[in-house]
């Protein structure tokens, strides 16, 4: 079994196949896809469609690239979501949040201040409600691991990691789980592929952040979480293990991360 712990699949690009799409994922060997949210305004979409889809779940929050448009009243909505979604045993993290400093229009110091402060405010939901995080971290690790350290909720992903070794034990030490996806499969990704071919395997997971970061073999087609038992099979390769050493390993480390999902996995 292999489990897609990233994957925008009420996107627009999916348009209506986004059921037939985690039906097919479901025959690949996915048995479970994680759909974060992004703004209020997709939370009960992507809800829904973790109801609709047997193989799939989904997290609340607010991502940063979705900050400028963001009200500040949109933090005591997400409270009061993840409040009521607390019993749905669907609903497993708050995420997608976290920070992003590579576009330049939210490097703007008034737009870094209200990311960082939308961002503190999410880890507190975290935090209270005991929920771990799907973190966004371009261009940004040193900043949100700063903002770990000061509230800390009880584990996560940084999705789609590129940082250095160090930055990795570091957020590995604060109990973080790191994503790895398509980027792994080029060749000229260096630094990825020598981090998911050397760090601890069960503090590595899988994602594909479809439609997004498509694999090598299909790039610059929109991605899909049908394409993640591929992805597992290179990281496979660049770790010299058996493809099924690599599904039960990110299975157990997925489970960690993300603990609700036991429980629909079981």
């Amino acid at each position: 079994m292999w489990i897609d712990t990233h994957c925008h699949l009420d996107a627009h690009e999916f348009g209506a196949d986004a059921l037939g799409i985690a039906a097919r994922a479901e025959g690949a060997g996915v048995s479970m896809i994680v759909i974060p949210a992004v703004e209020r305004g997709n939370f009960d979409a992507v809800a829904r469609l973790a109801h609709t889809a047997p193989n799939a779940s989904y997290a609340l929050g607010i991502h940063p690239i979705c900050v400028p448009q963001a009200r500040d009243e949109d933090l005591v909505l997400l409270r009061a979501a993840v409040e009521a979604a607390m019993s749905d045993p669907r609903f497993v993290a708050i995420g997608e949040i976290g920070l992003d400093f590579f576009i330049p229009s939210l490097c703007e110091p008034a737009m870094r201040e209200k990311q960082e402060r939308f961002f503190r405010e999410q880890l507190r939901i975290a935090r209270d409600f005991g929920l771990p995080v799907l973190t966004h971290v371009r261009r940004s690790q040193d900043q949100v691991l700063k903002h770990l350290r000061q509230v800390t909720p009880p584990g996560g992903i940084a999705h789609a990691f590129n940082g250095s070794e160090q930055q990795a034990n570091t957020f590995i030490k604060l109990g973080m789980h790191l994503g790895f996806g398509g980027a792994m499969t080029f060749t000229r990704a260096l630094q990825i592929r020598r981090l998911a071919s050397s760090l601890p395997l069960d503090r590595i997971v899988l994602e594909t952040d479809a439609p997004d970061i498509s694999p090598s073999w299909i790039h610059p087609a929109r991605n899909s979480p049908e394409q993640l038992p591929a992805i597992g099979a290179a990281l496979a390769v660049l770790r010299g293990l058996d493809t099924a050493e690599v599904s039960a390993a990110a299975w157990h480390s997925s489970a960690a991360a993300i603990p609700r999902l036991t429980a629909l996995l079981s």
